[in-house]
């Protein structure tokens, strides 16, 4: 058979010699050309500097993420172009090593850089499919290309563009080879490679994918990994896992056959489930909270945040996190369940189940399902411990705590009570709720409304506030006028614009939540109000402190006025419109305030222990009302009181807020704010401001008793009624009695200050003062008042009031 081959070759020479000769010609040519080519274009791929020098992998530091760690030192997440932890050769096992060196390179301790018995193959494949589908890429070549991206671009894959990069990768190998040890370089690329998932290098893919350390690895997630560098996001595990474990099989497979696991172990791997992290323990913790700590850093640092591998201690307590994210998650899912009444829009379930029908498409700004944001921080320093900005971060980025513009609604009123404590009323000033009208600019009349739409008449100030009367708030903002209230906005830390209208003192000036939040830590702090802050340190790796923050802290409110706000804020909590979810079931000392905007598109609850400030807001995202009959105490404090709860079942709970000594102890009555009396009505508790509570007595409702026999003209001492103002010279004639707010006198001020009906002036004291524990009971020897200044201090300058 040979034989007879041979000699038909031999034949056809003879018959056609000249065309022979021209073929062997021709091929010599082309060979020559072709070796020629190749030759040229090896010598001039790299010409005029066009390949980077190897030279510089000796000081070669691949670019670091800056770290985050919790306020108790565990590590959060990293912030970086590219996520990469750093190991040496010998700090990665054997089996990690095996399994990525048998999949990308199996020659890679035989060859030199290049490995040349895959060249023919991968020319054939790429003939084929005429492209360079076919890599013939080693370990060494990959490195190239990763280490050194501007110079050779591993994105060009087809013409020209695709030879010129190959051959770029395979000088630069050569080079790399003849320098470094076959360790050193698979150590460089076991730290560069790209693993998807926002992962570089094998020990923080090994984190995000496994919640494990590489040197902590079984034979599967080993092959997981090495499976990945093919094409990291089409074998993603999170993304794809049924494509990761085709793949990751596969790899085993080349183990196994190649000796790097046993056939037991192999089976045992290809059996093993994927067991993927939770996004807890993959570094996926607070990625709102982490994203407002980023764009700080970054104000700070600039790219150095990116490159230098900082390491950042913070403010976040993860278990609290944990808390606020399960409280809000849980009541907004029951609220689109319709546990809270009828709910109309989409939920949260319901839009992700159709995700995938939206792949591709660009992420609206504004997500259609409830959304909610919750913050929680340490009142003495402003230290954020939680924080939550949203339902969904994949979903929308958009930080609902710190960049939302919301309505506060009655969680402002607190602001403007404070301002009138401030400003020397007592929690027992009496206030008329009944209708008013606000003559507008542009014409009409602003005639507010209480949420319930009754109006109740005279009430002390403590009652409007806990049963959250809009009226009382107008009368008592329009008294101190909108300048006053909006200064104090601005030491309670508001910085939003407030326009100069009566509705502000209901809230319907925009806040960011977190400002709102921040602002009751002067109540928790008794008087000291400090700003939001996360970062507790910077240190480089070196461990020299670059940066550390200092807590802002601003004086609002004296302790005396901030614990009769706090008084004031507890019967929100005990009585209020808080009762029923947080009182009932939440028994430690703690103040608050519900929200709801007049159209129900925002609830709000905002509260406080001495240790701990907490406000939750929930709304969508765009302004629409939540439900019929939306209300903050019934939609968002149950989160708050979910999450105190659990917190208080981890912590020691803090004592009740002490009293200060300027404060004294009345008994009133409290239809009148004056004294009580016997024969008055039901005697009530109340503190005051020294200086600030009533010295006049309450009048009893019943007839006087007729003189005593044999005493003519003599009768019960007098009740004193005038509130320190001299008698009127002429006595007025006796009304008849009425039971409407008509009844209720009004005051007569200077010009420009409006008091609502009902409001008395309240006398500044002057002299000694009885001892805050002393009651005063008119009549009895010894206890004659001191002399008082009678003086309207709501109608002196500024500068002299109190």
């Amino acid at each position: 058979m040979a034989f007879s081959l041979a000699q038909k070759i031999t034949n056809y020479r003879r018959r056609h010699p000249q065309l022979v000769r021209g073929l062997a010609v021709g091929f010599a040519f082309l060979s020559a050309f072709v070796v020629g080519l190749a030759f040229a274009s090896w010598a001039l791929v790299c010409r005029a500097g066009a390949c980077p020098s190897v030279a510089v992998l000796d000081q070669y530091q691949p670019r670091q993420t800056s770290k985050l760690y919790s306020a108790d030192g565990r590590f959060i997440a990293e912030l970086g172009l590219e996520r990469r932890t750093l190991l040496k050769i010998d700090q990665i096992p054997p089996l990690v090593r095996n399994a990525f060196v048998m999949t990308e390179d199996k020659r890679f301790y035989q060859h030199a850089g290049i490995d040349w018995q895959r060249i023919p193959g991968a020319i054939l494949a790429d003939l084929r499919h005429r492209s360079f589908a076919e890599g013939f890429s080693t370990i060494t070549m990959q490195l190239a290309g990763q280490i050194f991206p501007e110079a050779i671009n591993r994105r060009d894959r087809s013409g020209f563009a695709g030879l010129t990069r190959k051959l770029k990768e395979a000088k630069v190998a050569r080079a790399i080879e003849s320098k470094y040890s076959k360790d050193k370089i698979l150590e460089l690329y076991l730290n560069q490679i790209p693993l998807g998932n926002g992962s570089y290098g094998v020990e923080t893919a090994a984190q995000r994918y496994f919640g494990k350390s590489a040197r902590d690895l079984n034979v599967a997630e080993a092959a997981t990994l090495a499976g990945l560098p093919k094409a990291p996001e089409r074998y993603n595990p999170r993304r794809a896992p049924e494509r990761a474990i085709q793949r990751r099989n596969t790899v085993i497979e080349l183990m196994r056959e190649q000796g790097a696991v046993s056939d037991a172990d192999a089976s045992l791997a290809k059996a093993y489930p994927l067991q993927l992290a939770r996004r807890a323990e993959a570094g996926d913790i607070a990625p709102y909270y982490v994203e407002w700590i980023r764009q700080q850093l970054e104000q700070q640092f600039g790219q150095r945040l990116y490159e230098h591998g900082l390491k950042v201690f913070t403010t976040l307590d993860v278990d609290l996190q944990s808390a606020a994210e399960r409280a809000l998650e849980n009541q907004l899912r029951a609220i689109e369940a319709g546990r809270f009444g009828a709910y109309k829009h989409r939920s949260y379930e319901s839009y992700m189940a159709t995700a995938s029908e939206r792949s591709g498409e660009e992420a609206s700004g504004n997500s259609p399902y409830l959304q909610g944001a919750f913050i929680a921080m340490d009142p003495r320093t402003g230290a954020v411990r939680a924080m939550v900005g949203g339902r969904d971060f994949d979903d929308s980025k958009f930080n609902r705590a710190t960049q939302a513009l919301r309505q506060p609604g009655s969680t402002f009123k607190p602001i403007v009570y404070a301002d009138a404590v401030q400003n020397g009323r007592p929690p027992t000033y009496i206030v008329d709720d009944s209708p008013v009208s606000v003559p507008q600019s542009g014409g009409g009349n602003w005639t507010p409304q209480n949420y319930d739409g009754k109006f109740e008449g005279p009430m002390p100030m403590r009652r409007g506030l806990y049963q959250s009367r809009n009226i009382v708030a107008i009368k008592v903002g329009m008294e101190l006028g909108p300048q006053s209230v909006t200064e104090m906005a601005r030491k309670f830390g508001v910085s939003t614009p407030i326009p100069p209208y009566p509705s502000i003192y209901i809230g319907a000036a925009d806040v960011y939540p977190i400002e709102m939040v921040a602002a009751y830590s002067a109540f928790a702090t008794l008087g000291t109000r400090t700003a939001p802050n996360g970062i507790v340190r910077v240190e480089n790796s070196k461990g020299d402190v670059l940066w550390e923050p200092t807590p802002a802290r601003t004086p609002v409110m004296t302790p005396e006025e901030a614990w009769l706000m706090v008084s004031m804020m507890k019967d929100v909590v005990r009585k209020g419109t808080a009762a029923g979810t947080v009182g009932s079931v939440f028994h430690l000392p703690a103040g608050g305030k519900t929200g709801t905007t007049n159209d129900g598109t925002d609830v709000w609850f905002i509260g406080y222990t001495p240790d701990l400030v907490a406000g939750v807001w929930m709304g969508l995202d765009k302004p629409k009302q939540i439900k019929s009959n939306a209300q903050g105490g019934i939609l968002a404090a149950p989160a708050w009181t979910s999450f105190m709860r659990e917190v208080y079942r981890r912590k020691p709970a803090s004592p009740d807020w002490p009293r200060p000594d300027g404060i004294v102890e009345r008994q009133i009555d409290l239809a009148s704010g004056q004294l009580w009396a016997p024969g008055c009505g039901e005697p009530v508790t109340d503190f005051f401001l020294s200086g600030t509570d009533p010295i006049a007595t309450c009048i009893p409702p019943v007839s006087p008793a007729p003189p005593p026999e044999g005493v003519p003209g003599q009768g019960p001492t007098p009740v004193d009624t005038s509130f320190g103002f001299p008698a009127p010279t002429t006595p007025a004639p006796a009304a008849p009695p009425r039971t409407d707010s008509a009844s209720i006198s009004r005051i007569r001020t200077s010009p420009g200050v409006i008091v609502a009906p009902g409001a008395a002036p309240l006398p500044h004291a002057s002299g000694t003062r009885l001892p805050h524990d002393t009651a005063v009971h008119p009549g009895a020897p010894g206890t004659t008042p001191a002399p008082r200044d009678t003086s309207n201090p709501f109608t002196l300058p500024p500068s002299q009031r109190r």
